[in-house]
């Protein structure tokens, strides 16, 4: 009786399986498989991958449009940022499902994909530092800063000007968003998409800049041996740079102010240091304008960040007290506002040819300590021989010299008083000035040998001042002869 009952029974649940014993090869997809938004339930493999295929290769030309700044939107396409579908094989793999396997397994899977079916994701990748170069170039340029409240000095004190909210996106947040919207939202159609964006405040306000009513410090030099092109150089950087409005704890860039150097930007061709030599460059005599604001900074006892000496001595101010700009040389003078209130920079120059800087702020120094600055000279290298250029650029006859300059280690020192009583004397910077000697540029172009075997003799000597006789010779042989002006 046990043995009929139990061959029954196995008859029965043979029975109910028979439905679900297909074959492992069965190409037909069962019911409930969901592969992204492709239902490829009742397909036949081929049909499937086909489907899905089709999908990744429509997600792959798809453009999204993102909407940056005011309506302002850029074109993202999927082939820029390297779309790359990661799961091909997903269609083989979840197609088998209810076909594979024991049949209790076959069974099982069976009845889950009739109760709740299966959903699949297609899983893709991006080349982030493309998708960072799209937000750099087609979103950041729409960000609109805040613009800051400056001063405006007037006879009767200051008057505040401006000062108004930005909107921007931020560049690391907005790479963040669009890499995770993209693999994890994106439906794989073209659309749009918001970038998150941000109110960008404005620094300063009528009461911080209520605080600027102290002159901190003060610095003057003289630039009246200069002609008419550097002082025109000289005024123009002053202009630039006069009416800075800086708060506290952000960078001031002469380099930033004073650029372009063009004639567009109010600039002349003027004398300036360039390997050695004084060349005419555009620009020329604008350092004296940085080493002026230099020396009123460190007076007020605002952090300098960047100071750069000069290739050779200055005559405007002491040894180690200079501050150079050079831009091919990438040479700036950078200082911090390193106080808690804004301060405001004056700049001007005078009818006698001097360039003044006033510092204002909040004076918080003891009214009894003082500061002062000591240039000390620690080694000196005397120019010695005399240095030829030989220069086909120009013809036999022509030298150009200029005058040695000696070389200099110095230092300056920053030297701090309480009611006049030294209480420190400390190294604020350290400089080095080369040596040159003297130069001349001779000109060696022409067609006479034998004027050229002399030129090359005299070159030969090192003496400028023999060249100088024999260009000197041979120019006035070549002069054309006086013409009689009456025949």
């Amino acid at each position: 009786m046990k043995r009929l009952f139990l061959a029954l029974t196995t008859i029965s649940l043979l029975a109910l399986l028979i439905p679900f014993m297909s074959k492992a090869d069965n190409s037909v997809v069962q019911n409930g498989i969901i592969i992204g938004d492709i239902n490829i339930s009742g397909m036949t493999v081929k049909q499937a991958e086909d489907a899905v295929t089709e999908s990744v290769v429509t997600a792959k030309n798809a453009t999204l449009k993102v909407v940056c700044i005011d309506d302002k939107t850029a074109d993202l396409s999927m082939s820029r940022i390297g779309l790359t579908w990661m799961n091909p094989k997903i269609v083989s793999e979840v197609a088998s499902m209810g076909t594979k396997g024991n049949i209790v397994k076959r069974y099982k899977e069976k009845k889950d994909l009739e109760k709740t079916g299966a959903k699949f994701d297609l899983v893709y990748s991006l080349d982030e530092e493309a998708l960072r170069s799209f937000v750099e170039e087609e979103c950041l340029i729409y960000n609109k800063e805040a613009e800051n409240s400056i001063l405006e000095k007037t006879e009767d004190g200051f008057n505040i000007v401006g000062g108004s909210d930005g909107i921007v996106i931020d560049e690391d947040e907005a790479v963040d968003f669009l890499y995770k919207y993209i693999l994890n939202e994106w439906n794989g159609q073209d659309g749009e998409v918001t970038l998150p964006v941000r109110v960008d405040k404005p620094l300063g306000n009528a009461e911080d800049l209520s605080q600027i009513t102290d002159l901190l410090a003060t610095f003057s030099t003289s630039y009246k041996t200069s002609g008419e092109d550097r002082s025109t150089n000289v005024a123009n950087g002053c202009r630039l740079v006069n009416g800075t409005t800086l708060y506290p704890g952000e960078e001031f860039s002469m380099y930033d102010h004073i650029k372009p150097f063009s004639v567009e930007n109010g600039y002349r061709m003027a004398g300036s240091y360039a390997n050695g030599l004084v060349v005419e460059s555009l620009g020329g005599g604008i350092c004296q304008v940085s080493t002026t604001l230099y020396n009123a900074v460190i007076r007020a006892e605002l952090e300098i960040t960047e100071r750069n000496n000069h290739s050779m001595i200055v005559t405007y101010v002491p040894a180690s007290a200079d501050a150079a700009i050079a831009e091919s040389a990438g040479k700036d003078f950078k200082f911090k506002n390193n106080t808690e209130y804004p301060i405001y920079i004056e700049g001007y120059t005078t009818d006698e040819k001097r360039i003044v800087f006033n510092i204002y702020g909040k004076e918080t120094r003891p009214a009894n300590r003082t500061i002062e600055f000591e240039s000390e000279v620690l080694e000196t290298t005397p120019a010695e021989l005399e240095n030829i250029i030989p220069s086909s650029a120009y013809p036999v006859g022509y030298v150009s010299v200029q005058s040695a300059h000696t070389g200099y280690k110095a230092q300056l020192i920053k030297i701090v008083k309480i009611d006049d009583v030294e209480q420190s004397r400390e190294v604020f910077n350290t400089s080095n000035y080369k040596m040159v000697p003297r130069t001349a540029v001779v000109g060696i172009a022409t067609a006479n040998s034998e004027a050229a075997a002399q030129m090359a003799e005299a070159i030969a000597t090192g003496s400028i001042d023999y060249v100088k006789v024999v260009a000197a010779t041979w120019a006035a042989a070549a002069a054309p002869p006086p013409t009689d002006a009456n025949p």
